[in-house]
């Protein structure tokens, strides 16, 4: 495993980033690495969870199921996303679903290994509780938005979001994607994002949104309906 092509791709607040290419290539010489298809499920919802994941190649997705078995994703996890880590420490079930969305190439880390690390690192303590603070006020966030803002302005929310883990202007995500992330329909995804297209802040591509202009749409995610 590379560590040098691996940690930058680390998203500032993951957890293992604050353990340095040092002690991370020492915490993942019993990393097991693995491939998956498209649709496969790395984790699933309730289950048990004894292990985590880390991401190295492709992307997945991240959901819940309602009651009513309702889709509803969380985030979509990029190479260097660290997933499964809540059920690791705190013994419990998989509070969500990844769900590959193409070929992927990920590793796995026990929790006998990971627990070893944190005992003797203290940093990574820190770390963790930090990441669990920006989880909570993630989910504040979407909560204030289904709940505060209308459809345009939450669909321009969401497409920030995603610029922010993106390392081009295009957000390579269906209509559909799109809607079960951002809890809006599809029909009203379609009709706000032919309606900017208009007027020249995205391009619509093949299962690709081209985001063209960045300023008017911050101003339309901060206005309320």
């Amino acid at each position: 495993m590379d560590i040098s092509t691996l940690y930058p791709k680390m998203p500032e607040h993951s957890l293992l980033r604050s353990l340095g290419p040092e002690d991370l290539a020492h915490l993942l010489v019993d990393a097991r690495e693995h491939k998956a298809k498209k649709g496969e499920v790395l984790l699933q919802q309730g289950d048990k969870g004894d292990f985590l994941i880390i991401l190295l190649d492709g992307q997945a997705r991240v959901t819940v199921y309602s009651a009513n078995g309702r889709e509803i994703v969380l985030e979509y996890a990029t190479p260097g996303t660290v997933l499964g880590e809540i059920a690791l420490i705190d013994g419990g079930v998989r509070s969500a679903s990844v769900i590959t969305m193409g070929p992927v190439r990920y590793l796995t880390l026990s929790r006998p290994v990971f627990e070893r690390v944190i005992a003797a690192n203290h940093g990574i303590a820190l770390r963790l509780m930090r990441e669990m603070a920006m989880r909570l006020r993630l989910a504040n966030e979407t909560i204030e938005t289904d709940r505060a803002y209308g459809a345009a302005p939450r669909l321009a929310r969401f497409l920030m979001r995603l610029l922010k883990n993106a390392e081009t202007n295009v957000i390579s995500l269906s209509q559909t994607e799109l809607a079960m992330f951002a809890g809006i329909s599809r029909e009203n995804i379609n009709r706000q994002l032919a309606l900017w297209a208009q007027v020249g802040i995205v391009e619509l591509e093949h299962g690709k949104i081209r985001v063209l202009e960045v300023d008017p749409l911050e101003e339309i995610a901060d206005a309320m309906e």
